[in-house]
């Protein structure tokens, strides 16, 4: 962008802020400036040591703080209306640089957009506004004895508009699937202002295009999602959960495929190589490595709980691991230690990748980590949702002293693009969960033709013609 672009672009949002004032004086906006400089960055994109104090002193979006589905349409009208362009913003917690803005940008939160509008237990169905907290979501639902299924390691701290944005996964994905496998419909505005409702309450519904898909997991380059009705499943009335402990990572690779040999379908299948059993004792002072080298860690649920875990312990001590069926309290400590136990490697350079390939080809992802290791310089642990093949692995280089980690070495990029192009090759992903945003746009094109991208992109100018949603993320 020139000079005379910048400052045009600082006027229009100077101008906008008069505007929003004088026509809305009831809803909260923020002027752009160093106070509102969280609103730049997601979880992903947040600076890292080294680059802390050049954040503090750069100035953030103007942000808006709409509490009604008919402010976000003001929001939006107006800010077409002086060329300014729109960030959508859920909870923050994104891990792909898909919430980040400039100073010359309007980010919409929806953190104030928090109802539970209905809860109906014969129709199985949730209706929300987006800014309603995962983890709150199901609080609210356990006396009807319902419970949302989609739950990303950051539950507590995402709301459903952002997970719906990203198609956000999670552990229970084995056996429960995606978000999208439990949203039924939605209310979004569009880039004109107006509000759409797509999709259907009934579980069946195939009048029109499938609309609803299209808008989850768009990353907020097509609309603002303002209200969604979810689908919901009954708690189940028995939960139990396994470990199985292999003496290598090759050998426990290896034993997922007798889960899916077995008859028994976990809700949860979590898979930690030796690196990441490593880190994990490491980071939080316990002592999993004394029990193996490697575990999958895995939650069974609903009737004959029993019969689940006999066969399953049957299998997986087949397949050569060391099973237990844990106590609800040791349970309770190693679920937890897979949501957060896992910490990030100090004075280190690190990228966390978020890659996905068919489940059977596990075990040869885990083996290419050796030789890409020994050709970049470079460290990789991953854990991984198995149940579904979607890893988590996490590459890192010790960083020189004083040095900016916020710059990335390219022989670390360089390994991260091998790893993906090792996933794309076994009929994978480069993204399973996390979304795009702007930190894998270009891995993304190793995996969409240009046709495929056409396709994109014709599709977001025929829903946002001026492309004022989300610009430069995604695709």
């Amino acid at each position: 962008m020139t000079q005379i672009q910048t400052q045009g672009a600082h006027r229009g949002v100077d101008v906008l802020e008069r505007t929003l004032a004088q026509r809305y004086p009831q809803l909260e906006v923020r002027a752009a400036s160093v106070g509102t400089a969280p609103y730049r960055h997601d979880a992903a994109t947040a600076p890292r040591n080294g680059a802390e104090a050049h954040s503090t002193h750069q100035a953030g979006p103007l942000v808006a703080f709409p509490t009604t589905a008919e402010e976000v349409q003001a929001l939006v009208r107006a800010a077409v209306e002086h060329g300014v362009t729109v960030v959508p913003r859920g909870a923050g917690s994104g891990l792909a640089g898909g919430a980040t803005a400039t100073a010359n940008q309007l980010v919409i939160t929806t953190e104030r957009l928090t109802r539970i509008l209905e809860v109906s237990p014969l129709d199985e169905v949730a209706v929300v506004e987006p800014g309603v907290i995962n983890a709150a979501l199901n609080a609210h639902l356990a006396p009807s004895g319902l419970f949302y299924a989609p739950d990303p390691a950051s539950f507590e701290i995402s709301s459903i508009g952002g997970n719906i944005a990203t198609n956000a996964g999670g552990l229970r994905c084995a056996k429960y699937g995606v978000t999208r496998e439990s949203v039924l419909a939605l209310d979004v505005v569009l880039a004109d202002g107006s509000l759409v409702s797509v999709g259907h309450r009934s579980i069946k519904g195939v009048t029109g295009l499938d609309l609803t898909s299209l808008f989850v997991g768009s990353e907020g380059v097509l609309g603002i999602v303002v209200k969604a009705t979810l689908r919901l499943r009954p708690i189940p009335v028995a939960r139990r959960t396994l470990t199985a402990f292999f003496d290598s990572t090759v050998v426990g690779a290896a034993g997922l495929g007798a889960i899916t040999l077995s008859p028994v379908r976990p809700s949860v299948i979590e898979f930690f190589d030796t690196a990441t059993l490593d880190g994990i004792d490491a980071h939080s002072g316990t002592s999993l490595r004394a029990r193996g080298a490697a575990l999958i860690l895995i939650e069974i649920d609903g009737y004959g709980i029993n019969e689940q875990a006999a066969d399953l312990t049957a299998a997986l001590t087949q397949a050569g691991g060391r099973v237990t069926v844990e106590s609800a309290l040791h349970a309770a400590d190693l679920w937890d230690l897979r949501r957060h136990g896992r910490g990030l490697p100090t004075g280190h350079w690190y990228i966390g990748e978020d890659i996905a390939v068919p489940k059977s080809q596990l075990p040869r992802v885990y083996d290419a980590f050796a030789a890409l290791e020994a050709r970049f310089g470079v460290n990789i642990s991953a854990v991984a949702h198995a149940g579904d093949g979607n890893l988590h692995p996490l590459l890192s280089k010790e960083a020189d002293a004083g040095a900016d980690l916020s710059v990335l070495p390219d022989e670390l990029q360089e390994a991260a693009t091998e790893l993906v192009r090792i996933a794309l090759a076994l009929g994978g992903t480069v993204s399973g969960e996390h979304g795009i945003g702007t930190l894998k746009r270009e891995w993304a094109a190793l995996e969409l033709s240009e046709r495929n991208l056409d396709i994109h992109r014709a599709l977001k100018t025929a829903l946002d013609p001026n492309h004022t949603f989300n610009p430069g993320k995604a695709f």
